[in-house]
């Protein structure tokens, strides 16, 4: 986030801990800010559901009841995808959603979620912080009245629930598949059928076969979904969305309107749901595959050599796609590639010491 909006560690501290004594500083002729978020969920549903709930739960105690915040989800205000449009014409105040799925309108706003083949989520929190991605980001939603703050994440996905098996490059061919953000693109080369589903109606579309597969989170989300009881095939790895992060969208114009000490709990309970959410999600997420993995139907499959191929050089065609569609979007892929690039070493010698450390 922009430099001016941070806190430090021991003043976020002091903020959550003056949390219990601020009601009694409130005077009475003093009406509270209310604002209404949006987000693109069920209510409560695992990961991000329960994210958005934390982060409206965490601005009302920290602002001792000055700033109130009510949740809506998707459907009840706004539909799923109408979460940008909704805050970015002043509609709502706030929601939370993730960024993959505003590409149609700013290609290049996929990047703040996830990218094909691209960063995880600690590597992904990093460009934003250290690596200029926060400014970038800030410059592509100021286009449109809002302001961003990274705010949970459900870690690495899986590749998701197919009804047949995939054996080969070619059987991607026609494949109906429930996929957003850059994977769909990515799909699409390969010879696939995207199509765009709100996460709450994934189940019926799968159970029915008016799709052939479904990728949507991780283990823990498909898990609640059910997706498991009618497609039998699991797939991994999910290069589609190795990250999971998701947003708080602001109105620029409603954050300003608020006083400094205000913006901050705001920008403080965003930052602290994406570390809490992320260890949440990978201890959900063992818990998720090691249930389904114990009911017999459920068969985790890897996908195959040829289409993971594929699937790359499909994902780099895309990427430089959008990076020649405008100045930002240029900056933005040069910017998230150096970054990638940057840590790739460590990171893959981190991964390699996590398996060799495995114990199962």
């Amino acid at each position: 986030m922009a430099s001016g909006n941070r806190l430090t560690r021991r003043g976020a501290l002091g903020l959550a801990g003056g949390a219990l004594a601020a009601p009694a500083l409130v005077r009475a002729q003093d009406a509270p800010i209310r604002w209404r978020l949006v987000t693109s969920w069920p209510r409560g549903q695992a990961g991000p559901g329960v994210t958005a709930q934390r982060i409206v739960d965490r601005i009302n105690a920290m602002s001792g009841g000055r700033l109130v915040v009510d949740l809506f989800a998707a459907g009840e205000i706004v539909p799923a995808f109408s979460v940008l449009d909704a805050v970015s014409n002043g509609t709502v105040e706030a929601g939370h959603s993730a960024s993959l799925y505003w590409q149609g309108r700013m290609p290049e706003a996929a990047f703040f979620t996830t990218v094909p083949f691209g960063l995880g989520p600690i590597e992904h929190q990093a460009w934003l912080a250290f690596g200029g991605g926060q400014a970038l980001w800030e410059e592509l939603y100021g286009r449109v009245g809002v302001t961003p703050f990274l705010a949970g994440n459900t870690g690495p996905c899986m590749g998701g629930f197919f009804r047949r098996p995939i054996g080969s490059l070619a059987d991607v061919a026609g494949l109906r598949i429930r996929v957003a953000g850059l994977g769909a693109r990515v799909y699409e080369r390969l010879g696939a059928t995207p199509v765009t589903i709100p996460a709450g109606e994934t189940y019926t579309a799968l159970e029915r076969g008016t799709v052939d597969a479904v990728e949507f989170l991780a283990p823990a989300s498909d898990y609640e979904l059910g997706l498991h009881q009618v497609a039998p095939l699991y797939y991994a790895p999910g290069f589609a969305k190795p990250n999971g992060a998701s947003e708080l969208l602001v109105g620029s114009d409603a954050l300003a309107a608020l006083p400094d000490d205000l913006r901050r709990v705001v920008a403080e309970a965003a930052q602290a749901e994406h570390g809490l959410a992320l260890a949440d999600a990978h201890r959900r997420n063992a818990s998720g595959l090691r249930a389904m993995l114990s009911e017999a139907e459920v068969r985790l499959e890897g996908f195959p050599a040829d289409l993971m191929q594929a699937a790359a050089a499909a994902a780099d065609a895309e990427i430089d796609a959008i990076a020649g569609g405008s100045d930002l979007a240029a900056r933005i892929v040069a910017s998230y590639r150096e970054a990638q690039a940057r840590m790739a070493p460590w990171s893959r010698l981190e991964a390699d010491m996590a398996r060799a450390l495995v114990r199962g």
